[in-house]
């Protein structure tokens, strides 16, 4: 064998190696092309979720800042009841028209017993009264 011989057989030993190189190098590349398309679609998903998300969280701040707003003067209400019902005998504080709703008193009757506002029986009355079956 000649020197040419030799010498044309490792070039194309080695073209042959560049060519088998080169086509998994474009597989390796399309493999990451693709992995990097599902990544991609899965951050809009999430980009999507979080957005829905912040909208929902927005929502609910904006309820709850209404709802403490609205309620925000029940403390100083039960505060004057508790201090404007009388302690004698016979009468109770809130604590007790709240055992009266326990055991099945409507708020026209805690209204009248404890000195409450109608509005003030009727809270009680829902959270503390007993549950009606429909």
């Amino acid at each position: 064998m000649s020197w040419t011989t030799f010498l044309s057989f490792a070039g194309f030993c080695c073209a042959a190696c560049a060519l088998a190189a080169s086509v998994l190098a474009v597989q390796a590349l399309r493999r990451g092309q693709a992995r990097t398309d599902a990544l991609l679609s899965n951050v809009d998903a999430l980009r999507r979720e979080v957005e829905l998300l912040a909208s929902i969280s927005a929502r609910t701040g904006r309820r709850v800042q209404r709802v403490e707003h609205e309620y925000s003067d029940v403390a100083d209400r039960v505060d004057a009841v508790e201090s404007r019902a009388p302690k004698a005998a016979g009468a109770g504080s809130l604590d007790q028209a709240i055992e009266w709703a326990r055991h099945g008193a409507e708020a026209d009757k805690l209204t009248e017993q404890f000195g409450l506002s109608s509005g003030e029986a009727e809270l009680v009355a829902r959270m503390h009264g007993r549950k009606r079956t429909a």
